[in-house]
């Protein structure tokens, strides 16, 4: 194995190491090379208790509420007519229904009409009920 020297100083110094060296060409020189190895470990720095629970609420809803009567009202006319009369039909929010009769000369009597009427009501009903819901709650644990 070669002793290696180490030069230190001026520049004359340099020059004459550059010289010794270059005399010596089986010389080797040794290259060092660092190496950066990382690991890495896994500390506890804390814990959370995590807890659900169902909330129960009640809730006032006001809610529209419809509702319809009918009204039948017959109409008595008694008058003789010639032709057939009209089917059912709708005037306005009116059903009107003829009826009828024959007689023994064979001569239609309109005897009496019904009206059907529905009158539509709307009120507002209160309704009660109970509204469930989740909450959660997440507390951190200080103390390992």
């Amino acid at each position: 194995m070669k002793d290696w020297k180490i030069f230190t100083g001026t520049e004359q110094n340099l020059n004459t190491r550059n010289q010794e060296t270059a005399q010596t060409s089986d010389s080797v020189i040794p290259v060092v090379q660092e190496e950066l190895h990382v690991d890495k470990k896994q500390i506890e720095t804390g814990k959370v208790h995590v807890s659900k629970k169902v909330v129960t609420e009640p809730v006032n809803v006001s809610v529209p509420v419809i509702q319809e009567d009918v009204v039948v009202e017959k109409k008595a006319f008694n008058q003789y007519i010639n032709t057939p009369p009209p089917g059912v039909r709708q005037e306005g929010d009116t059903t009107i229904i003829s009826v009828v009769k024959e007689i023994l000369v064979k001569q239609l009597v309109l005897v009496e009409e019904i009206h059907i009427t529905k009158r539509r009501t709307e009120t507002s009903a209160n309704v009660q009920e109970n509204l469930r819901k989740e909450e959660v709650t997440v507390n951190r644990i200080t103390n390992l």
